[in-house]
């Protein structure tokens, strides 16, 4: 049960993330998982925020033409990283996320998380940012974190709670568990609001 939230409401999760399902479940959230495939081909968008809540909002999408019950709310999420205007993705190789570390390593970069929560008579998005500063990584580092976490599942081709960044990250502005994947105090508050009708 989620503080505030009335137990009647089933919660979908449209993500295969673990790290997405570990934090609604410690959360309080009972839910089912359910994933459709779909095309997550950015059009010509420049600002990381417009990206992860398109991809959000892609997602959920995907279920509109899927009847909802009147108690049933789809969450989606999607996170990307976002360094120097451009999106670091989830690493295609092991060269690729060395590609991808070099270019975080003693920078600041932001993480976005996007969210969208369906219903089945409206469509909620918010994006959510954290900036993220890591010390300036050593190629044997990189190398050692790649081998021992292969990170290859990972937008930004790091996870924040593994070995990477509890050794190099120095500061974070805002919210932890944003960059694990999802902001779940905000999620927790825009689904309090939306039941409620404010």
């Amino acid at each position: 049960m989620v503080y505030g939230i009335p137990e009647n409401y089933r919660f979908i999760l449209a993500s295969r993330s673990p790290r997405r399902q570990q934090l609604l479940r410690e959360a309080g959230f009972e839910f089912t998982v359910k994933v459709i495939d779909y095309d997550e081909t950015i059009p010509g968008l420049d600002d990381g925020k417009q990206i992860a809540e398109y991809l959000s909002r892609s997602k959920a999408g995907c279920f509109r033409n899927q009847k909802l019950e009147s108690n049933e709310i789809v969450i989606t999420a999607d996170t990307i990283v976002w360094c120097e205007g451009k999106v670091l993705d989830k690493p295609a190789s092991y060269e690729d996320a060395v590609r991808i570390l070099r270019i975080i390593s003693g920078r600041t970069h932001e993480v976005i998380t996007g969210v969208s929560v369906l219903t089945a008579g409206t469509l909620l998005t918010f994006s959510e940012t954290t900036r993220v500063t890591f010390e300036k990584l050593s190629e044997e580092e990189i190398d050692f974190y790649i081998r021992t976490c292969k990170p290859f599942d990972k937008a930004g081709a790091y996870g924040i709670q593994e070995w990477i960044g509890i050794t190099a990250n120095s500061y974070i502005e805002g919210s932890y568990f944003n960059v694990m994947g999802l902001p779940v105090q905000r999620l927790i508050g825009e689904l309090r609001k939306l039941i409620s009708g404010h």
